[in-house]
């Protein structure tokens, strides 16, 4: 079951308003920038900006949005922000790994808590959920880029920890610190991937009916909606959501 995609998949037929997809840049930019500032200003020698770039594209975010972003890197004024990870539970205690670029944690801790609490959640200690999920990365690689010998291949070859047939794809599971050494391997010979992020996987999911995946997915959407936010995950298997 390809761990991102029940909520990431769900996103996209909600079909995105002007709103959305200005938060959505507005997010993008910020991982750009960071990924500028930690590291070299040329994608092709920073891989955590190359991805960040890549992430943007597939978005249709415009060049210019892109290159405002990583000049931004170069403003020692600028904002300082900070990956910081948040952990706990959602309504039906579905665990939730939130992570965030944030310049200011008291605000996004408050956020984050206020939203949970009200909907029947709670924002839980660090460890408190992260067990339940295994840290790694995830590339999809439409069948028309590369056969299946060739990518099976190079990925064991380059240590990937599973490469999966889904319906169109090909699914590449690497452990984090391999992530970018295995798609820069890729890189050589595909030039775009469907997508590609570290994302936190569950061990298990947790089962839910059509009301408590409504429920799951309201908490999902405002979490969301906060400008820290960059990333969500959980092991709520939201498959019996209405679409």
């Amino acid at each position: 079951m390809a761990g991102h995609s029940h909520w990431a998949g769900i996103k996209h037929k909600k079909g995105r308003a002007d709103k959305e997809r200005s938060k959505i840049f507005s997010k993008l930019s910020r991982e750009i920038t960071v990924a500028a500032k930690l590291g070299d200003k040329d994608p092709n020698m920073n891989p955590r900006l190359r991805t960040a770039i890549q992430a943007a594209k597939q978005a249709n975010m415009p060049k210019d949005n892109i290159s405002r972003a990583i000049s931004k890197s170069e403003m020692s004024d600028d904002k300082n922000y900070e990956s910081l990870r948040y952990e706990g539970f959602g309504p039906s205690n579905i665990a939730l790994i939130i992570e965030t670029l944030t310049d200011n944690k008291n605000r996004s801790a408050s956020s984050i808590r206020t939203i949970l609490q009200k909907k029947g959640g709670r924002l839980g200690e660090t460890g408190s959920t992260s067990h339940m999920f295994f840290n790694c990365g995830v590339l999809h690689i439409s069948k028309d880029k590369i056969k299946e010998e060739e990518i099976f291949e190079i990925v064991t070859n380059a240590g990937a920890k599973d490469c999966l047939t889904l319906d169109n794809i090909f699914e590449v599971v690497t452990q984090k610190e391999d992530f970018y050494k295995i798609k820069t391997e890729l890189e050589k010979k595909i030039d775009s991937f469907d997508y590609s992020s570290i994302e936190w996987r569950p061990f298990n999911y947790i089962d839910l009916d059509k009301s408590q995946s409504n429920n799951a997915v309201e908490v999902l959407t405002l979490l969301e909606e906060l400008d820290d936010v960059q990333s969500i995950f959980t092991n709520a298997n939201l498959k019996n959501l209405h679409q």
